[in-house]
């Protein structure tokens, strides 16, 4: 059984992640890790995750006082946060989930120099179904080529940061690289004026509204026709399972930089 440290349990992602781990035997919540300075330190995780139950850990915010006890770290947190988390975890040797997003390269590379000392696994999103989608589109993209024109539309809620999403980001390095290509050098973002459609580029437009929970579609087009592929979600339980399900396939794991393909045997 893995033991568990939530970071931002109080946050829309960590609530329900420890939700989802307080439900299953083969996780254990044994902490979890707020921001300093918010009234609901030194609780019960269980009270301020409203998991309807105390589970008898604590929430501290300095993930020092719990890090040793734990075998692994799930961190949707921010980007501010996930880099103590990561430096926490490299210098316990602790797994480490981190599903938060917005990081540039250099942010990015971090995480893969955490995987020569502890198992990383990062995930843009742990949902079954998105990472399913990417493989059809690289499906899509591979018998395709460069004949057609491809489009990115993605939306999600008011609150959003970090645009295009993290998701519809791995989608468009996932086609990208299907056609032999890095998304940096072909991704156009949004267009306005005379802005006539570059043949080759991946065009990307992101949505902010409402309370919109998840939704991705990929349009190819060509003459006369076009195919789109669409997951949507309906409430953010699908990215807490992942999440938990990405801590238990760490468990035994060797220091390595893991992805959600492995947990699904999509590789």
């Amino acid at each position: 059984m893995m033991k568990v440290i939530v970071i931002g349990p109080r946050g829309k992602m960590g609530r329900l992640i420890t939700q989802a781990a307080a439900s299953r035997d083969d996780l254990t919540l044994i902490a979890g890790v707020g921001p300093a300075g918010r009234d609901y330190i030194g609780s019960d995780l269980g009270t301020i995750a409203m998991v309807g139950r105390e589970i008898g850990a604590p929430v501290v915010d300095d993930i020092e006082k719990v890090i040793d006890d734990c075998d692994v770290i799930i961190d949707f947190s921010t980007k501010e946060m996930a880099m103590t988390v990561i430096d926490a975890a490299v210098a316990h040797k602790k797994a480490l989930v981190c599903g938060t997003t917005g990081f540039g390269p250099e942010e990015m590379q971090r995480f893969r120099d955490a995987a020569a000392e502890i198992p990383m696994l990062y995930a843009a999103n742990t949902s079954k179904l998105v990472n399913i989608m990417n493989k059809l589109l690289e499906l899509a993209a591979s018998a395709a080529g460069s004949d057609l024109d491809i489009e990115i539309l993605e939306m999600h809620d008011q609150w959003k940061k970090d645009a295009p999403s993290g998701t519809s980001k791995e989608m468009g390095e996932v086609i990208a690289h299907a056609l032999g290509k890095e998304l940096s050098d072909i991704a156009v973002y949004g267009r306005e004026g005379a802005s006539p459609r570059i043949p080759g580029t991946i065009g990307y437009h992101s949505l902010r509204a409402g309370n919109i929970p998840s939704s991705h579609t990929v349009f190819f087009g060509g003459m006369g026709e076009r195919l789109e592929i669409t997951h949507h979600t309906y409430n953010w339980e699908c990215f807490a399972n992942g999440a938990c399900d990405c801590a238990a396939y760490l468990e035994g794991k060797s220091a390595g930089y893991y992805t959600i393909k492995d947990v699904l045997h999509l590789s």
